[in-house]
């Protein structure tokens, strides 16, 4: 029973294919809302993260306010990593446990995790296969201002603050090329999942 890691940098179309790959069948999550958990105020990194960060990022509720934290981290490699010390390593421990309670209620599937920084938090261990999704630069840029109103150079400093692709690319198990159209992405996926379960029958 696999387990596939599914990663690529802003923009590349990776919540896509998560989202092409559940249509088919695949049992999946994101990370990201993981990480939404642990920083909850009942999540397991909320305290350490305020005491290192200060009370100035919290929402009026008492949540953590993420667009107050990511301009803090994004802006100063240090308090990124300071910030990914502590919460990584939980988002590690709370993912595992659950492929472990899907796995328990009986799901063979292969089970598909999107995770955006799976690399740089050397999260490779709880994967069987990691799937990357890559886009030429240009293509980014221009989604990321349409999806979300970034300017190019928001966007710019996004890109940076993560792993370039060529680096990703040496951890990669295959890479899913979404320089095409739509339909293109579509029907990669479908052959790479038909391809996956027939690797999932034989573990």
């Amino acid at each position: 029973m696999l387990t596939i890691g599914l990663t690529g940098g802003i923009g590349s179309g990776k919540s896509t294919v998560a989202r092409m790959l559940a249509e088919l069948g695949a049992p999946s999550f994101d990370a990201d809302k993981v990480g939404h958990n642990i920083y909850s105020p009942d999540g397991p990194a909320y305290h350490d993260v305020i005491a290192a960060f200060g009370r100035g990022i919290l929402a009026p509720d008492g949540t953590i306010d993420r667009k107050k934290l990511g301009p803090i981290v994004f802006a100063d490699p240090a308090q990124l990593k300071r910030l990914e010390a502590i919460v990584h390593p939980r988002m590690f421990d709370r993912m595992r446990e659950m492929v472990a309670e899907m796995r328990a209620q009986g799901v063979t599937a292969p089970i598909v995790i999107e995770a955006a920084i799976l690399i740089e938090a050397h999260w490779q261990p709880l994967f069987d296969e990691i799937w990357l999704v890559v886009a030429p630069r240009q293509q980014v840029l221009r989604r990321i201002e349409a999806e979300r109103g970034l300017k190019p150079e928001q966007t710019e400093a996004r890109i940076k603050a993560q792993l370039p692709d060529e680096e990703r690319r040496k951890h990669a198990s295959l890479v899913i090329d979404n320089s095409g159209t739509i339909e293109e992405l579509r029907t990669q996926v479908n052959s790479l999942w038909q391809q996956l379960l027939v690797r999932n029958q034989k573990t």
